[in-house]
């Protein structure tokens, strides 16, 4: 028996839902606060403690200061998971960016201290507020749409506009007002402007109503997802038991062999990909079971894609601050300024870079979520290629040109624009209603774990250098793009038609539709 998905009326500006630009406005804030700090992180801790008019660093070098970065970055997605987890199972998604919010107001807020207890608690905070806000907002971004709504995809598009408009407001002024009244100065700002946020939420949740609540599970319920019992039945599935031991062990192998850091990540994962397996097999329908298993190969793009994306606040950001020339009639630009290319960028080419992928799939195109991601690794990757020119000509002549870093950031943007609000839409349109909390986690936990590897690929460029970094980072992210693009026919066979019954919705139609594949049903 068929049926239909019904959703309460919602009031629209511009043909989206008004809760759309109520999220916009909030993850606005929330990104201007963290991509100030973002760009601050590094640079901070490798100036020295005294003789810089920003004010005094750290003092660490440049490995010790990109090692801090991939933790920090990856713990705020990784984070994710448990915020996903506690949306999911104890308050809902909308009180749990509410709490997110206020944790770091308070986390920005901390770090205006000049003490180092301050600076790690800080950043502790910031982990714990984006774990709780960032996997809940974007699935609350979803939920405002009706299955098939074709809206969806250019929703994600214009809440990306909001994340970057953020990022592009806090890369122009954080370096301005750093280079006037010192670092601390600018994480003050970012604590201020996520109170900007928080305030704007409380403000719109009336447009909110409809979506992010919290329901709590009825008895017997089959959406219901008790996580103690799909690890319980663990102990009944010999197959997923012994690979769970493999991974157990190669965690506490990584814990005495590398540090402990590592072994407590390695855990952590393998609870994670445990759960993944228990969730895969207590799916009650082959079509399910396709759909995940794609989108479980799907999270590996955007590893790849972080884990390359992600030097931009690392490698990228120590290079431009000690091997570009940054003047500019006269005027020395601040590095972090640089950061607000890639924001600028997506401001412009968003919606353009959208509505070229909607009217190519209008026209029977070839425009599925799978190729638009492994299409924009091979992009964002050849961005890789001015950085190596880059390179080259500082070899030649010890500075090299701001234009190489103009180009390499254009080339990210546009691969950014066809993985990453993608992506987003890609999980609500393949995950079971009751688990999209946790794949959203779960895809920001994939991202975080790029940014890990980002930390450690610009640690390597101590050893190799960074034209060796550069180059080897364009030809391993066109090779695995390249890969995807050719198992595609097989993967979208996969996903059985989740994204070929997409059309454009109306508000005014008060009745849902039938899903197209009849196992669903059913």
């Amino acid at each position: 028996m068929s049926t239909a998905i019904k959703q309460p009326h919602q009031r629209e500006l511009f043909g989206q839902p008004i809760g759309l630009y109520i999220l916009f406005l909030t993850e606005m804030w929330e990104r201007f606060s963290y991509y100030g700090m973002r760009a601050l992180l590094v640079l901070y801790m490798t100036t020295a403690t005294i003789g810089d008019e920003r004010g005094a660093g750290l003092g660490w070098t440049n490995s010790e200061a990109l090692a801090l970065y991939g933790w920090y970055t990856m713990l705020v997605y990784v984070m994710s998971i448990p915020g996903g987890m506690i949306a999911d199972k104890l308050i809902g998604q909308k009180k749990a960016v509410l709490l997110g919010a206020i944790i770091l107001c308070i986390g920005h807020g901390v770090l205006v201290l000049t003490d180092i207890w301050a600076f790690y608690t800080g950043l502790g905070l910031v982990i714990l507020g984006v774990g709780l806000l960032k996997p809940n907002i974007s699935t609350m971004v979803g939920g405002l749409y009706k299955e098939g709504d074709i809206r969806r995809d250019k929703g994600f598009s214009i809440f990306y506009i909001g994340i970057n408009l953020g990022s592009l407001l806090a890369t122009m002024i954080v370096g301005l007002v750093v280079k006037e009244w010192g670092w601390h100065a600018g994480f003050g700002l970012a604590g201020i402007v996520m109170l900007l946020g928080l305030i704007n939420y409380i403000y719109g949740q009336k447009y909110l109503a409809q979506v992010g609540n919290f329901v709590p599970a009825k008895k017997d319920d089959p959406n219901e997802i008790s996580y103690g019992k799909l690890y319980a039945k663990l102990f009944k599935s010999p197959t997923q038991l012994i690979f769970a031991l493999i991974l157990l062990a190669a965690s506490i192998w990584g814990w005495y062999t590398l540090e402990w850091g590592y072994g407590l990540l390695f855990i952590f994962l393998t609870a994670v990909v445990v759960l993944l397996m228990m969730i895969y097999k207590e799916l009650d329908s082959q079509v399910f079971k396709d759909r995940f298993m794609v989108l479980l190969l799907s999270f590996i793009m955007v590893i790849v894609f972080w884990g390359a994306f992600e030097q931009a606040g690392g490698l990228m950001n120590l290079y431009t601050e000690t091997n570009t020339d940054r003047m500019l009639f006269g005027w020395e630009i601040p590095t972090v300024m640089f950061q607000s290319l890639n924001a600028g960028f997506i401001i412009i080419f968003a919606t353009v870079v959208a509505s070229f992928w909607a009217k190519r799939k209008l026209k029977g195109k070839e425009a599925s979520s799978l190729f638009k991601m492994a299409l924009g690794i091979i992009i964002m990757g050849f961005g890789f290629l001015f950085m190596v020119f880059a390179a080259m000509e500082f070899e030649n002549s010890g500075a090299s040109s701001m234009i190489w870093l103009v180009l390499a950031y254009l080339f990210h943007t546009i691969g950014e624009l066809c993985l990453s609000p993608v992506a987003l839409s890609f999980i609500t349109k393949l995950t079971p209603v009751k688990y999209a909390s946790l794949m959203m986690g779960v895809y920001f936990a994939a991202t975080g774990l790029g940014s890990k590897v980002a930390g450690i690929v610009g640690e390597a460029a101590s050893d190799f250098g960074e034209y060796t970094i550069f180059l080897g980072i364009l030809i391993f992210t066109v090779i695995v793009g390249t890969l995807f693009i050719l198992i595609l026919k097989p993967l979208k066979r996969l996903t059985h038609g989740a994204e070929d019954n997409e059309r454009m919705m109306h508000s005014d139609e008060t009745e849902g539709f039938e899903l197209a594949d009849p196992e669903i049903n059913n």
